[in-house]
C-alpha cells in the first residue's frame, strides 16, 4: 500500500471531474486501513467509496482513503430469510446481482444504482418504492479518531428520506466497512407498484415475476431514462424529492392541478424535483460543458470537461427558479465536497 501524491480524482467519481489529492491511499484490507488510520492519525482525512454520490468543487486537501475491500458472506440463514454481509469496496450493483443469483429477494428494486456497498447506508439508498433501510440489519464501522470498531443497528442510524445519522451527527466520525443485510429467501414480498416497473413486465409479457424479472425491469428502466457515467459523467439524481406540508401542497395543487405527487402521510406530500425542474425549462439545456440530462431532468451531466463549480452553479440556478417559480425548495441529494 503506497501513500500517492497531488494525484488526479477524476477516475474515482461518476461526475468525472478532475480535481486533486494532496494524499491519497486506496486500501484493499481492514488491516491496511487501520494502518493508515494509525500512521496518519493527526492529518484530516476524506472516505472515498464509489464517487458516486460526490460533486468535487475543489482540491481535496485532506487525506483521502479509497475503500477498495471485497467480500461477500452469508453470516447466518433461517427457513425464510438470511443475513448477508458485504464489504464496504463492493459495487452496489454487482452486490445486488449476487443476491439475485442466489435467490436471495429484497434487493431487486435497488438494482443499477450507482455506488458501493458502504456508502449505502450513508445515504440511505432508494429507488422505485423501496429504500436501504427496508433490508438493513446492521453495519460494522471504524472510528476514525480512535481505530475502534462499533456495530450500528438500524435503529442507531436513524435513517430517514436519503438521510442517516451518518450525514448528521455523526458525519466524518465513522468509515463504515461491513454492511449487513436481512434478504428473504422464498415467498419475496415483490414491490412493482412504483414507477414504470408493471408497464416494463407487461411489456416483457411477465405474469408472474421472479424477483430476477423486477431487477431486469428496473435495469430496463434505469437505463432508458438516466446516462451511464462510463459514458457521460453524472451523479445519478442530483436533487432530492421535496416533501411538503399540507398547506403549502394545497396552494400548489390548486395553482398546478396537473402535477403529479405521492402522499407520504395525511400531513406530507412528495413532488417530483424532476418535474418542477422540468417545468422551469431546463430540460435538456446545456451551459458550457455542464448541462441537464435530456431524458431526466434530474441527472445534471459532465459533457466532458465541466468544473465542479460549474455544474454546481447550475445546481445552483435550477434550485433559485424552481424556488421563483412554484416556491417550493429542492435540495441537493448528492454531497457537495
Amino acid at each position: 500500500m503506497n501513500i500517492l501524491e497531488n494525484i488526479s480524482l477524476k477516475p474515482y467519481n461518476t461526475f468525472g471531474i478532475d480535481v486533486k489529492a494532496k494524499l491519497f491511499a486506496s486500501v484493499n484490507t481492514e488491516n491496511e486501513l487501520l494502518e493508515v488510520l494509525n500512521k496518519y492519525e493527526d492529518t484530516p482525512k476524506f472516505i472515498l467509496g464509489g464517487g458516486s454520490n460526490m460533486l468535487l468543487v475543489n482540491n481535496v486537501e485532506q487525506l483521502v482513503i479509497h475503500l477498495n475491500t471485497k467480500g461477500i458472506s452469508i453470516s447466518k440463514e433461517t427457513n425464510d430469510s438470511v443475513l448477508v454481509q458485504a464489504n464496504a469496496g463492493e459495487t452496489w450493483h454487482e452486490f445486488v446481482l449476487w443476491c439475485i443469483e442466489h435467490n436471495f429477494g429484497g434487493v431487486e428494486n435497488l438494482s443499477l444504482i450507482p455506488g458501493n456497498v458502504g456508502t449505502s447506508p450513508i445515504q440511505n439508498i432508494g429507488a422505485y418504492g423501496v429504500e436501504l433501510k427496508d433490508i438493513f440489519y446492521s453495519c460494522e464501522a471504524i472510528t476514525i479518531a480512535t481505530g475502534k470498531k462499533k456495530i450500528f443497528t438500524k435503529e442507531e442510524c436513524h435513517f430517514g428520506y436519503r438521510e442517516s445519522i451518518f450525514k448528521t451527527s455523526k458525519k466524518g466520525k465513522y468509515i463504515i466497512t461491513k454492511v449487513t443485510f436481512k434478504l428473504t429467501t422464498k415467498q419475496h414480498t415483490l414491490h412493482t407498484e412504483y414507477g414504470a416497473i408493471q408497464q416494463q413486465l407487461e411489456s416483457n409479457r411477465i405474469t408472474s415475476p421472479t424477483i430476477k424479472d423486477v431487477s431486469e425491469a428496473v435495469i430496463a428502466i434505469r437505463r432508458s431514462k438516466l446516462p451511464d457515467p462510463d459514458e457521460i459523467g453524472n451523479s445519478g439524481s442530483f436533487f432530492k424529492n421535496p416533501v411538503v406540508d399540507k398547506t403549502t401542497f394545497d396552494i400548489f395543487r390548486k395553482e398546478h392541478p396537473e402535477a403529479p405527487f405521492y402522499k407520504v402521510s395525511d400531513t406530507e406530500f412528495k413532488i417530483p424535483a424532476g418535474w418542477l425542474i422540468e417545468q422551469s425549462g431546463f430540460k435538456g439545456k446545456r451551459f458550457g460543458d455542464a448541462g441537464v440530462h435530456k431524458n431526466q431532468a434530474l441527472v445534471l451531466v459532465n459533457y466532458g470537461n465541466a468544473t465542479g463549480n460549474e455544474i454546481w452553479e447550475l445546481a445552483l440556478n435550477i434550485k433559485d427558479t424552481v424556488f421563483k417559480n412554484f416556491k417550493i425548495n429542492i435540495e441537493p441529494e448528492v454531497n457537495i465536497v
